[in-house]
């Protein structure tokens, strides 16, 4: 039986999830108030539209994983892998806190139940339900991001832009929510090394490399952004439309293996796909994606050289109305495309020097290996996932014949063919996206 303790790290990144979490709440409130009091109410009305929708997209996801969660598994796992707070409602009830919006929140405390449990003390952890639990809430946090977080922060510069209001405050304002989306990217990047079997090798710096060159990459596309809707703020609704269209269509038309289990959440993630590649590059595609990844950063770097194009033509062009001298104008739009090549160059550091470049073979027979070796060594277990388990009295169904052979020792191919020792569930979306990431 393993057992599971969090890392330093680990345990910095959730405490730091968590204060972000309630952070984003607060302020959440506190924008939509101060909207109110100010009688900006096309601003106000945008901005529940962003907290409305992505909420109810994050529930959606939320809940469909649940219903694939039950769908997949048989009712005596069901009950062995549940925290207290989840033994404490019914799936009715579970349901009903996802139509009242409540099912992140769910989440967020089975999770830190499960954090505090493995900070304080050491535990059982058979099946590998904290990792389990632990990816999918990073995966929500992933999109809720690109979903809430990303256009909020375009709509908090372009009022900044539209007021003139440029104080230090201000900017740091900006700059602190840009580092916490940074953040949020960051620590997704870092659950996906729980596939990996070196992952306790891997040096802090590798993460800051890559904190950073998303921090570049993100602060240069948003200010782009809001400088375009700060000067033309009917047509970003055009921009994105158009825009999100294209991205759609192309990772609809790369015919990835399936992500959900049905149709209709399927489509749901490749239109969340699209709305991620309107920000910043994420990596849904199967395979090799080098060409297609400087095909992707091409495209953004002349959508972000065009918006900063059209910022600085209409200050120059429009004097009356701008408080930005022409010089400064120049500057900064220059600065912003500067800041996304920056960031591209970082890109290249990290995927020259950090990144592990791994096949599907290769991520998965590490995980088969790392499991053997556990069981025979009853060592204690750190943030892994492994494969799932093998054959049991009723079968496994979804066991294809590749992966039951690599279950076994390669030593004992003249005895009876006998399944390895439970090991720990498999978390398949993020699986899926690892493999590609590390592809």
């Amino acid at each position: 039986m393993g057992k599971f303790r969090y890392s330093p790290q680990d345990t910095t990144l959730t405490c730091l999830s968590l204060v972000f979490f309630l952070v984003d709440i607060v302020l959440d409130i506190w924008a939509v108030v101060n909207f109110y009091q100010e009688e900006s109410y096309v601003s106000l009305s945008v901005l529940i539209l962003l907290l409305v929708v992505s909420s109810f997209l994050v529930q959606a996801f939320s809940w469909l994983w649940y219903r694939y969660e039950e769908s997949e598994r048989d009712p005596k796992e069901k009950l062995k892998n549940q925290t207290k707070v989840q033994k404490c409602f019914s799936r009715r009830q579970i349901k009903l806190l996802h139509v009242f919006q409540l099912g992140i929140y769910f989440r967020q405390a089975g999770v830190l139940e499960m954090f505090f449990c493995g900070h304080c003390s050491q535990f059982n952890d058979s099946e590998g339900f904290t990792v389990y639990m632990a990816h999918d809430l990073s995966m929500l946090r992933f999109f809720e991001t690109f979903w809430e977080s990303a256009p909020q922060l375009v709509l908090m510069i372009t009022i900044m832009l539209q007021q003139g209001n440029l104080h230090h405050f201000t900017v740091l304002k900006a700059v602190g929510s840009m580092a916490a989306i940074a953040l949020s990217v960051t620590m997704y990047h870092r659950s996906m090394r729980s596939f990996l079997l070196e992952k306790q090798k891997q040096h802090v710096i590798s993460s800051v490399v890559y904190f950073l060159w998303n921090l570049l990459l993100l602060s240069s596309r948003l200010t782009a952004l809001a400088l375009f809707a700060s000067v033309l703020p009917c047509f970003i609704f055009t921009h994105f439309l158009c825009s999100w269209l294209v991205l759609f269509f192309f990772f609809w038309r790369s015919k990835t293996e399936p992500f959900m289990s049905s149709t209709c959440g399927e489509w749901l993630y490749r239109a969340t796909v699209g709305l991620i590649w309107y920000f910043d590059w994420f990596n849904a595609l199967k395979g090799r994606t080098r060409y297609k990844t400087m095909v992707y950063h091409g495209y953004m770097l002349l959508d972000i050289s065009l918006l900063c194009s059209v910022w600085c033509w209409k200050k120059i062009t429009d004097p009356p109305s701008s408080k930005v001298a022409q010089l400064y104008a120049v500057v900064a739009a220059v600065s912003v495309v500067a800041v996304y090549i920056l960031g591209l160059f970082l890109k290249m550091i990290y995927y020259w020097c950090f990144h592990p470049n791994l096949s599907k073979e290769q991520l998965k027979g590490e995980d088969t290996k790392r499991s053997q070796e556990q069981h025979l060594r009853f060592s204690s277990v750190e943030d892994v996932v492994d494969m799932p388990t093998p054959a049991s009295k009723d079968g496994d169904k979804d066991m294809d014949d590749d992966t039951m052979t690599r279950c076994f020792y390669a030593d004992d191919r003249s005895k009876p063919a006998q399944p390895v020792p439970e090991i720990k569930r498999c978390n398949k979306r993020m699986r899926m996206l690892a493999e590609n990431f590390y592809s």
